[in-house]
């Protein structure tokens, strides 16, 4: 068989395997094994083995599993739930108030996990009841938490960051300080759209009546907040200002969780078992897919399938920003179809090279796709965030408000793509500020 005929059958074996439901990680080793065997011969077993033990000791993957015990551990202990008991405190007696102390905790909970479902999962458990039985409209609630919780994979320190790194050959380190003020600009797009439409609407997110307000502590406040705060700052500070490689922040970052949990006296076996657990099946099930995405990658290139890919994209005659244009659009409709892991170790590959032919920085292309992933987790039919919140919700919240919850912040996501698109400092100023250093 040709190159391209290969190249269409590995695509449409993905889509199959997937909507059969097998594991992507399985999907995509087993298709890369057998088109290996039919279009390169015997010689794929050996590229197996090179490829695993290659993953194996990649470095900066061992930042991977402590930064998800960090963020599983803040979650399991409970701390964000004391949190939010503080938001409630600060936001409750505004229109619209619930859901900006959501937004607010969950981007400070973004950066202490990396982890959408722990992200989700908690603030759909303390937050989505509140706001239900405040009357606030369950849309609205669910599409909070939903936007709200993805945030945490693009904000460092993100998983996201650290798999597309090595892939890219952009530095972890220079990620993690161009997706800083991309993942904030989110944020606040997400505060300012609940603000002004609960304005324009009160009905969206009434305030809490003045007899049931509570007399907000300051010094409540610092205490509830300041471990969460110098835990981002320790970590996300020893990277940027050059004290400490990611890998050895997120070692620094599991301890401080640690710490953090204990402080709130929250730390106990159980919570450490749970934690260790959690852990370890989070880690194991992106390590399966970044080693079947690796195979699947590695024979695809081998049989051809890249330079296919390649002569067809530049032989669209759009110019440079016009295939940035369809590879975005691409990965926009994979995420209505395939999780984000397995899009990014399967895409990187192929079309970070093609943008890197148009001469773009490949930081900046690299949050982009970054930002685009966002809209993975948003749209259905398999959008892991609104499982997450589904399986969570009160009575009353159907599905269907949960779908027509999530359309505007979804807006908002591509909102943000067009603004790092059209100003490059966004995403390249921090970087460029922390490099010169």
């Amino acid at each position: 068989m040709t190159p391209e005929v290969l190249t269409a059958l590995m695509f449409v074996g993905i889509f199959v395997g997937v909507f059969l439901g097998f594991p992507i990680a399985f999907t995509l080793g087993g298709l890369g094994l057998i088109f290996g065997v039919i279009g390169w011969g015997p010689q794929v077993y050996q590229l197996f083995a090179h490829r695993a033990y290659g993953l194996m000791t990649e470095y900066i993957y061992a930042a991977l599993p402590l930064f998800i015990f960090m963020g599983v551990m803040l979650e399991k202990a409970g701390v964000a739930e004391m949190a939010y008991a503080t938001m409630y405190k600060w936001f409750g007696r505004l229109k619209g108030g619930l859901a900006l102390g959501t937004v607010v905790l969950s981007t400070i909970f973004a950066a202490c996990t990396g982890i959408v479902g722990a992200s989700v999962t908690t603030m759909g458990l303390i937050a989505l009841p509140s706001m239900v039985n405040r009357g606030y409209d369950k849309s609205m609630a669910t599409g909070v938490v939903g936007a709200g919780g993805t945030l945490g994979i693009l904000i460092p320190p993100s998983i996201m960051l650290i798999l597309f790194g090595p892939m890219a050959g952009v530095s972890v380190v220079e990620l993690f300080a161009g997706a800083f003020v991309p993942g904030f600009l989110l944020a606040g797009l997400y505060f300012m759209y609940v603000l002004v439409r609960c304005q324009l609407q009160p009905e969206m997110g009434p305030p809490i009546p003045p007899e049931l307000r509570e007399k907000l502590n300051i010094f409540e406040a610092i205490k509830t907040f300041a471990p969460f705060i110098f835990l981002i700052l320790a970590v996300l500070g020893a990277i940027f200002f050059g004290v400490t490689a990611p890998t050895e922040a997120a070692g620094f970052g599991a301890l401080g969780s640690i710490i953090v949990a204990a402080g709130y006296r929250k730390l106990n076996w159980q919570t450490l078992y749970q934690t260790c657990l959690t852990t370890l099946k989070v880690t194991s099930m992106i390590l399966f897919v970044a080693l079947g995405a690796n195979l699947f990658t590695a024979v695809f290139f081998a049989i051809g399938g890249g330079r296919v890919i390649t002569e067809f994209v530049t032989g669209l005659g759009l110019g440079g920003y016009g295939i940035l244009a369809v590879i975005l659009f691409i990965i926009f409709l994979l995420g209505m179809f395939i999780d984000w892991v397995g899009i990014l170790l399967i895409m990187t590959p192929i079309f970070v090279p093609i943008l890197k032919m148009f001469g773009f920085n490949p930081l900046w292309t690299g949050m982009l796709i970054m930002i685009i992933l966002q809209t993975s987790f948003l749209t259905p039919p398999f959008a892991y965030a609104l499982f997450y919140i589904r399986g969570i919700a009160p009575p009353g919240v159907t599905l269907n408000h949960i779908y027509k919850g999530v359309i505007p912040f979804v807006t908002l996501q591509l909102v943000a793509l067009i603004l790092c698109i059209f100003f490059p400092e966004i995403i390249l100023w921090l970087p460029r500020i922390l490099m010169s250093r």
